[in-house]
Order: structure tokens, then C-alpha cells, then sequence
């Protein structure tokens, strides 16, 4: 056979034809950001193992990382479009986004995880009992679950939430001002709450058994579920085996979270974890009881601008 010649001008026509379709292949990948917060745990892991594109790889997913503060601007951050899914957050923050009238959707759940959340005194304090909270300082951050908790407790004891003084804070700051004395309960989450466990002389007043679920939501746009249900599906997939293999597999994960969360002590990521359940599951309507409950408290409390339906939002669900 003969070598077919090309001309130099057929050759640039080549090379640019086959540069503009490179560029369309690349810009029909789908977009993927994904927002989440340092102690995002399933997240976490499945960015460090670069799992979920590995298993997003044949449906030609895009991924982007986004981390935020906490999760207020996390949710604010997708209500606008400037990402497409959430990790986990506290069942406080999508009530608070939906008061705000943002249009989002369930996306998955994490089974209650009641005793990731607690009251915290000093091993010395005079307080004995939740009613013993009555014109006490209380460090707590605002609108977090344990929010929610520090108001479901204070009612258990037949207190109202003007009965104590808060103080809204950071969780980093909220230690520092337990640790200082400055204040005389401290509410928190994990793994802030094993941290001080371990590293002071504390007493838990009360966890949330009995008064707050906690259950952690994964969230989407309304928008990209109705466009990308089999991506959805995907990372669904993912983060029910990433919590099956962190149950399985405790201390190697505590490990590889470690120098994620700030070299945090593995002994401590490992009890921390222990408390939660990372047992992720579809959100039925019929399980938005709890939401419903914190929105109603917060309400009454004159922390959220109107009333809100917990019911009335969009869920996903797997075709």
C-alpha cells in the first residue's frame, strides 16, 4: 500500500478538529462539587481514597471539593448554586435553610446518633440536674443540633431558654471558654465532645437520648436530582459502603481521618466515632418527624423568621 500524504493546511485542520472535540468530550462531563466541613466523616474518607471517582469514572462525573466553616454556608453555598451536593449536616440546618426558602432535597440520612451530642459540666461543677442549668451560662453554638438539644433539655426540666444566658459560640471558642471557666455548661458534638472528655475532668449532665435524635442529613439542589439521578445513585452507593467499612474497620479509619481533622488523636476520632451510628439510609416523608419537632421549637423560640412545614420538601429517591 501506499503511505497517504497529507498537506500541512490538512494536517492544522486535523489537529484542530480533534482539539475542538477534546474540548466538547471535556465540557460534556458532568459537574460535580460536592461542599463539606472538616469533620465531615464519609466525605472525608471517600476524598482521601479518591473512591467516589474511581466509581463515578464511567459515568463521566467531574468532582470538585468545597470545603466550609460549618454548615450554614454550606447550605447558602448550594441554595445559590455554587455546588451540587452537601455532606452531612445536623438535622437543625436544613430547617433553617428551608425557612429561608431554599430549594433543596434530601438526599440520605444517617441513623439517630443521640449520644454524639451532650451537655457537658466540669467534674466539679454544683450543677447535678438539668434543672440545676436555671441562670447558668451556657456555651453553645447557634442553630448546630445541639441547639435543638439544649432546648429539648431545658423543657424536659420545665425551664425556658430565656432561664439561662447563652453564649454562641464557636465550637473551638466554646472549649476555651469551658476550659477558662468562663462558662458553666458547655452543649457539643463529636468529636469535639470525646476531645474534651478525654483531655478534661468533665461530666456529661445529658446526652441527647430521649430528647434529640440527631440525625445527620445529606443534601442536593432540587435541580440537580431531577437532571443527575444515576450520579445521586452513585454516591448513595458509596457512602452506604464507606459506613459499613468505618463500623468494620474503626481504628483504621480513625488513622486516616486523623491528619484530616487537624492530626487529631486517633484514640479520640475512634471514641468519637463509636457514638455515631454512619448507618446511611434513604429519607422517607415519614420520617421527618424529629425535623418537624426542631422547626417547631425553633419557632417558638423566635429563631426562625416564619413557620415551617418539615414535610414539604423534595426528597430523592433511587429510580
Amino acid at each position: 500500500m501506499f503511505p497517504i500524504r497529507f498537506s500541512r493546511n490538512a494536517v492544522l485542520a486535523i489537529g484542530l478538529a480533534a482539539g475542538l472535540l477534546g474540548a466538547s468530550i471535556t465540557e460534556a462531563a458532568t459537574p460535580l462539587r460536592i461542599g463539606y466541613q472538616k469533620s465531615s466523616t464519609l466525605i472525608s474518607l471517600l476524598k482521601s481514597q479518591g473512591t467516589l471517582e474511581r466509581a463515578l469514572a464511567e459515568q463521566d462525573v467531574q468532582i470538585s471539593w468545597h470545603e466550609f466553616p460549618n454548615g450554614q454556608p454550606l447550605l447558602e453555598a448550594l441554595n445559590v448554586g455554587n455546588i451540587d451536593l452537601s455532606a452531612d449536616v445536623a438535622d437543625t440546618v436544613p430547617v433553617f435553610a428551608q425557612a429561608a426558602g431554599a430549594q433543596l432535597a434530601y438526599f440520605a440520612q444517617e441513623a439517630p446518633s443521640p449520644s454524639a451530642q451532650a451537655i457537658l459540666v466540669r467534674e466539679d461543677s454544683p450543677v447535678k440536674s438539668l434543672a440545676d442549668l436555671k441562670g447558668k451560662k451556657i456555651a453553645v453554638t447557634k442553630a448546630a443540633g445541639v441547639h435543638y438539644l439544649l432546648i429539648a433539655a431545658l423543657e424536659q426540666a420545665g425551664l425556658k431558654f430565656s432561664d439561662i444566658e447563652p453564649a454562641y459560640l464557636t465550637p473551638a471558642d466554646g472549649r476555651a471558654a469551658f476550659e477558662n471557666r468562663k462558662v458553666d455548661a458547655w452543649v457539643t458534638w463529636e468529636p469535639f465532645l470525646s476531645g474534651a472528655q478525654q483531655q478534661l475532668p468533665t461530666r456529661i449532665l445529658s446526652d441527647g437520648k430521649g430528647l434529640a435524635d440527631y440525625q445527620r442529613y445529606y443534601l442536593t439542589s432540587a435541580t440537580f436530582a431531577e437532571r443527575h439521578p444515576e450520579v445521586l445513585q452513585t454516591v448513595f452507593a458509596e457512602l452506604v459502603k464507606t459506613g459499613d467499612w468505618l463500623r468494620a474497620n474503626p481504628r483504621q479509619a480513625a488513622e486516616v481521618l486523623g491528619p484530616l481533622w487537624g492530626n487529631l488523636d486517633p484514640a479520640i476520632i475512634e471514641q468519637a466515632n463509636a457514638k455515631r451510628s454512619y448507618r446511611v439510609r434513604l429519607v422517607a416523608p415519614d420520617s421527618l418527624g424529629e425535623q418537624q419537632k426542631i422547626a417547631d421549637a425553633f419557632f417558638g423560640a423566635g429563631l426562625l423568621p416564619k413557620s415551617v412545614d418539615a414535610h414539604n420538601v423534595s426528597i430523592w429517591s433511587p429510580k
